[in-house]
């Protein structure tokens, strides 16, 4: 059994996985997201800002929420946050599609499994021969 202080509260609650928070904790941050999530549908040119004003969520939320890939943007909307890699300006994950591609062939041509040598069998007929040096 794994107990922990809530970040948020700093009530004690058995913990599971994710973000060490509490359930009541989890629930209400679940409630903020679904508001903004509401909110940025409906309101399409909202800035970042504007979003936290309103729906009193912190602004790194927001950001994180987009990292996650929980939120996403239409192109046209003036939210965006920085690829973690190049910085080009991006509507949802981590890292852009062109930093997402160059990280995939890394990791490709850093495993690139060898075929195995074949492995030569002595035939069974062989009679055993004695060698010198």
């Amino acid at each position: 059994m794994n107990v922990r202080n809530c970040r948020k509260c700093g009530k004690v609650f058995n913990y599971f996985a994710g973000p060490p928070i509490c359930q009541v904790c989890r629930a209400a941050a679940e409630e903020k997201f679904q508001t903004v999530k509401k909110y940025v549908y409906e309101h399409h040119g909202a800035t970042i800002n504007e979003v936290s004003e309103i729906c009193e969520v912190e602004v790194p939320q927001i950001q994180q929420w987009i990292r996650e890939e929980r939120l996403a943007f239409a192109e046209d909307s003036p939210i965006s946050i920085a690829c973690e890699k190049c910085g080009i300006m991006i509507k949802t994950g981590r890292f852009c599609q062109k930093c997402k591609n160059d990280m995939t062939n890394t990791l490709r041509n850093v495993y690139s499994p060898k075929p195995a040598a074949p492995v030569q069998r002595k035939d069974p007929r062989d009679p055993a021969k004695m060698r010198f040096l």
